[in-house]
């Protein structure tokens, strides 16, 4: 009877691994099937080097979106993973019981907040600040940036703090024991040693500044034009999938599905450069 519910559990679990298998693969097709024509089409430089999007007059540069999604996103992990780091390290290693007890679930809560909550939040609070700051209208890489800082503090946090205490105490008390100072130990020794779960977080924040949508629709100020400073306002490649789709059509349609590929293939080349960099610092 054992080995019977063991070969059914085998079973489910693979049967589990290849739906998950054939969903990914059913999304890159139908993107794929659906946008590369339409770049074929439009024209590869046109396409993706093209600095005009005017669907109506048969314009469909996505440049604008492409930088405006690498400055919002870059600055949302100078933003938010150092703060994310340090952070990890004091619940890890500075934190009192009573105290952790208190901050874990308020850093579990942010990551359940829906995103249309942070974009009210940031369109009330941050943006008349970044208003009074810059006279400006307060809505654009900036402020996009800090909500997005601010999203991906828990997947940061998380996933830091778990590698942080997988690390075994004896490279802390090393470091302790010739000398070194409790803050150096952790920082040049528990850290470095944590790099491959905290890589993995980076990488998880990356993914999730990159696809956020409905709050920066809110906060980015939605214009398809080359941003000339960190306060203009852009439109990221998402954003400008979810305002068109609805009512986009023929090569409209087939043009904001190229987007998806781009956003698809971007997220894929991240994936690949932080993997190699991490398995060449493992490797030293």
């Amino acid at each position: 009877m054992s080995n019977l519910k063991e070969v059914f559990m085998k079973i489910l679990f693979l049967l589990c691994a290849c739906i998950s298998i054939l969903a990914v693969a059913v999304i890159c097709i139908f993107i794929f099937a659906n946008g590369v024509p339409a770049i074929g089409e439009i024209g590869f430089m046109d396409f993706i080097f093209g600095t005009h999007w005017k669907p109506s007059s048969g314009e469909f540069g996505i440049f604008p979106m492409i930088v405006a999604s690498i400055y919002v996103t870059a600055g949302a992990i100078i933003i938010g993973v150092p703060i994310g780091i340090l952070t990890a390290v004091f619940l890890a290693k500075y934190c009192p019981k009573k105290l952790y007890k208190f901050i874990k679930p308020l850093i579990n809560l942010l990551a359940s907040i829906p995103s249309v909550v942070y974009g009210f939040f940031c369109l009330v609070v941050v943006v008349p600040v970044i208003q009074q700051l810059t006279h400006t209208s307060g809505k654009g890489i900036l402020t996009a940036s800090i909500l997005l800082g601010i999203m991906i503090l828990p997947t940061v946090i998380n996933t830091s703090e778990a590698s942080i205490r997988a690390v075994p105490d004896m490279y802390y008390e090393g470091a302790l024991a010739l000398g070194a100072t409790k803050e150096r130990s952790l920082l040049k020794t528990v850290v470095p040693a944590a790099k491959s779960g905290i890589m993995s977080g980076i990488i998880l924040s990356i993914g999730r500044a990159v696809g956020e949508t409905t709050a920066v629709v809110m906060i980015a100020g939605n214009q398809a034009v080359m941003p000339n400073s960190i306060t203009s306002g852009v439109r990221t490649l998402t954003s400008n999938i979810v305002m068109e789709m609805a009512y986009a059509t023929g090569l409209h349609r087939s043009a904001l599905i190229a987007t998806a590929v781009v956003l698809f293939v971007f997220i894929l080349i991240i994936n690949i450069c932080f993997s190699i960099l991490v398995r060449k610092k493992e490797k030293q």
